[in-house]
């Protein structure tokens, strides 16, 4: 008799299942760690102290638009175990795509390409400067929302530039999830 095959959960998909992420828009994103570990430094006063891994991961965030020129990036933050920010995909699209077949992944300029390459970047950059040799940096999936008015925009960079202040009520704060147990 064969053994029962493993199953992996369903996962939920967050994303809009008929929406185009490729076009012209305000996404926010949240990006976390792998088990939530804390690994991009800590909060201290209101304030985030990187560590090297943290520093990394925000130098290579702000290199997106050199290799993605339709994006532009607003209001991040970098906190101990996640990262906020805000992608701005510019209506640049020039020219015929070829008749090759599309290839698996998600589409070549859209927001799941971006956040893909960003966090292979992170730790590819990471492995191979040995700050965390052959280990998982990130969470499978990512959070996205579309921003859809000014008004909303507002909002979530005020959310973005008090987020380590309010660092002892995040929910993705290690310290908080412990006292509430």
């Amino acid at each position: 008799m064969n053994p029962p095959l493993h199953r992996h959960p369903q996962r939920r998909h967050t994303r809009f299942s008929h929406f185009d992420y490729t076009r012209h828009g305000a996404y926010f994103v949240t990006l976390c760690t792998r088990n939530r570990a804390c690994l991009f430094g800590e909060i201290l006063n209101g304030e985030m102290r990187s560590t090297d891994l943290g520093q990394l991961a925000r130098v290579t965030w702000h290199e997106i638009p050199t290799h993605f020129p339709h994006v532009e990036l607003d209001a991040s933050v970098i906190m101990p175990n996640h990262l906020h920010g805000v992608i701005i995909i510019a209506d640049g699209r020039v020219g015929a795509t070829h008749a090759s077949p599309e290839p698996s992944g998600p589409p070549k300029r859209s927001l799941g390409a971006i956040v893909g390459a960003y966090k292979s970047a992170v730790t590819k950059h990471a492995n191979r400067l040995g700050l965390l040799p052959d280990r998982t940096i990130w969470q499978r999936s990512y959070y996205d929302h579309v921003i859809r008015s000014d008004t909303a925009l507002g909002r979530i960079r005020q959310y973005i530039a008090n987020n380590p202040a309010r660092w002892p009520e995040d929910p993705e704060n290690p310290a908080r999830q412990s006292r509430t147990d």
